[in-house]
């Protein structure tokens, strides 16, 4: 006799105990067959069958079970957890019947980060997952390769690029050549300078560098904060003798470009000279680079070169120019004085 709870085994003592008065022998023997706790512990013991589902590296089964925790459930279905896999509930956790587990097996991947490789059982599904559960932490500017959002496989090599940067702002100091000139009024030999200044330019930079090489700079910006000035360095050519000299300094193209040669013999003048208003003929003021000339040879208004002297235009005239006399305008009576008279080749440029 199977008794399902203990209110039937009350009812089947108390008929046996009625049963007892009628018929005391033959009743007597099947009350001792009744064990003294009842049938209701055992059937509490009984393992219950339960419907599970598994999800196994993405294949999905439902089956029963008599297994009462997650880990045993795997085991029946012969899957042995290593280190690296997942399995969701945990291996110890109690099972329900519909309860849903997870299982993913660890592949070997391996995870380089600057110029560190180091291999791992991993069962994360994306890059993003395996460097959050190795703990490799992402800096504003390190790259990651593959992204992160893409799919793990097996044997794969995420790449994690350590990138360094930092803007720096510099100033730097601009130097320029020295500019040689040349000067008809100056003693020959004699040399007159003009002090440089370096000039001063401010840069803002970003310098880069990734996993521990190199460092790359890129200007983000320059601007000239105080503009250079050469030193000048003027050189004296008042002599005629200096011909040569002047040629190799630069006049001898002057040369060239003249339509024709006349000699001359040239004074010196100046427009502080007594009775001088200051005013050439063509109503410029006088000075150095303009010259008297006898208008009936050398029209006034002609582009000429005067080797010792430099380049000038015939903007003058005067009582005693006359023929092939011309006179030379200086800036200072000194200079006018030291070039004196002498006999000049005048070349007139086209």
């Amino acid at each position: 006799m199977i008794v399902r709870d203990q209110t039937a085994a009350t009812l089947v003592v108390t008929s046996l105990l009625t049963l007892a008065c009628i018929f005391p022998a033959s009743v007597a023997g099947a009350a001792e067959s009744v064990p003294e706790t009842g049938t209701a512990a055992s059937a509490e013991t009984a393992p219950a069958v339960q419907t599970i589902t598994l999800v196994s590296d993405g294949a999905e089964s439902t089956f029963p079970t008599l297994s009462r925790t997650v880990g045993g459930a795997l085991a029946e279905r012969g899957l042995a957890v290593r280190p690296g896999d997942f399995v969701s509930p945990d291996v110890d956790a109690s099972l329900t019947d519909g309860t849903r587990i997870v299982f993913r097996t660890a592949v070997p991947v391996r995870v380089a980060t600057g110029n560190r490789l180091h291999e791992v059982r991993s069962a994360a599904t994306t890059v993003a997952e395996l460097l959050r559960d190795e703990h490799v932490r992402i800096g504003r500017l390190d790259a990651v390769e593959p992204a992160l959002g893409s799919e793990l496989a097996a044997g794969e090599t995420v790449r994690v690029h350590r990138v360094a940067s930092w803007t720096s702002h510099e100033r730097a100091r601009i130097d320029l050549p020295a500019v040689h000139r040349t000067d008809a009024t100056l003693p020959l030999g004699q040399l007159r300078a003009a002090p440089s200044r370096p000039g001063l330019r401010e840069t803002y930079v970003r310098y880069t560098r990734r996993d521990g090489g190199p460092v790359q700079r890129a200007v983000l910006a320059s601007r000239i904060i105080r503009q250079p000035r050469a030193a000048v360095i003027t050189r004296g050519l008042a002599r005629y003798d200096s011909l040569a000299r002047v040629a190799t300094l630069g006049f001898q193209s002057a040369v060239h470009m003249a339509g024709s040669a006349l000699h001359m013999i040239a004074t010196a003048y100046t427009a502080s000279c007594y009775g001088c208003s200051g005013l050439t003929a063509s109503g410029v003021r006088a000075g150095f680079g303009i010259i008297a000339v006898d208008p009936s040879v050398v029209p006034l208004g002609t582009k000429v070169f005067i080797p010792g002297y430099g380049r000038a235009i015939a903007g003058d005239t005067g009582g005693a120019i006359l023929g092939n006399r011309i006179d030379l305008g200086f800036d200072s009576q000194s200079a006018a004085l030291s070039f004196g008279r002498r006999p000049v080749t005048l070349y007139v440029l086209r």
